[in-house]
C-alpha cells in the first residue's frame, strides 16, 4: 500500500504501520465459529469498511479496536494501529475541510484523530453499528470545530501589528480606528488572525486594544460564534508629524 503524497499525521502513520501486525491480533468472528480466527492488521482494515461482511462480525472487530485504543490495554504497537485503522473512514473529511476552510490540512488531520479517538472511547457494548457511529461522530465534531473558525486572509501591506512602524521606512507608522456600533460597554467582534482561532485562544482583540492604546475603550471582550459584526477597526499608514 502506498502512502499519500501529502506528509502529514495521516501520511505519518501510513509510514508506521506498513506491513506491521501488532499483538495480540483482532479477531473475525461469524456465527458459526464463537472463538474466531486471527486476521491481519491489512486484513481487518478492509473488513472494517467492507459492507458485504456480516454486520455483527464488523461490530465485533471495530469493539475489539475500541478495546485497544484503551491505554494500557495492548501492545505499543496498537495506540497507532488503532488510528491507522481508521484513517480511510477519515480521509475524506480532511479533504473536504481543508478545502472547504482553507485551513491547514496537518491541523485538520490532528483534530480528525482527536476526535476518532474519543468517539472509539465513548461507543456502547451493545451498539449494533460500532463503525459507522465512530466515524460519523469523528467527522461531525471535526467539521463543527472547523465551521466556527474564521481564516484571516494575509495582505501585502499589512508587516507589523501593535502601531510598531514598517522596517522598510522607519518615517512611517499605522494607526488604528476603532469605530464601534452603539451598544453597551464592551467589545464584542470577530477575532481576526491568520491560523484557526481554535489554536490560539489566548489572542483576543482586547490585547490588540491595549497595544493600540484603546485598553479604556474594549472593557471586556467576547468572540459572537456567528460571525456578527459589531464594530470595525481599520488601519492606515501616516506620517510622523514634525
Amino acid at each position: 500500500m502506498t502512502s499519500p503524497l501529502h506528509p502529514g499525521v495521516f501520511a505519518a502513520v501510513e509510514r508506521r504501520c506498513a506491513g506491521s501486525d501488532p499483538t495480540p491480533p483482532l479477531r473475525l468472528f461469524d456465527e458459526s465459529d464463537r472463538t474466531g480466527v486471527p486476521v491481519t492488521l491489512a486484513r481487518a482494515r478492509h473488513l472494517l469498511y467492507d459492507r458485504s461482511l456480516c454486520p455483527a462480525a464488523r461490530a465485533a472487530l471495530w469493539h475489539q479496536i475500541a478495546q485497544r485504543a484503551r491505554p494500557g490495554a495492548a501492545g505499543p504497537d496498537w495506540p497507532t494501529a488503532v488510528v491507522w485503522l481508521g484513517l480511510p473512514g477519515l480521509r475524506g473529511t480532511a479533504f473536504k475541510i481543508t478545502r472547504r476552510f482553507r485551513a491547514e490540512r496537518d491541523d485538520v488531520e490532528a483534530e480528525l484523530v482527536a476526535c476518532y479517538l474519543q468517539a472509539l472511547a465513548q461507543i456502547g457494548a451493545h451498539d449494533p453499528d460500532p463503525g459507522s457511529t465512530v466515524l460519523r461522530s469523528a467527522c461531525s465534531q471535526a467539521w463543527k470545530g472547523w465551521s466556527r473558525t474564521r481564516l484571516e486572509w494575509a495582505v501585502e501591506d499589512v508587516e507589523s501589528a501593535g502601531g510598531a512602524a514598517l522596517g522598510t521606512d522607519p518615517d512611517g507608522c499605522w494607526q488604528a480606528d476603532y469605530d464601534p456600533v452603539p451598544r453597551p460597554p464592551g467589545l464584542c467582534a470577530t477575532v481576526r488572525i491568520t491560523v484557526p482561532a481554535h489554536r490560539v485562544e489566548g489572542v483576543r482583540l482586547g490585547a490588540l486594544a491595549r497595544a493600540w492604546g484603546m485598553g479604556d475603550t474594549a472593557t471586556s471582550v467576547g468572540y459572537s460564534g456567528r460571525g456578527r459584526q459589531v464594530a470595525r477597526i481599520s488601519l492606515r499608514r501616516v506620517g510622523r508629524s514634525g
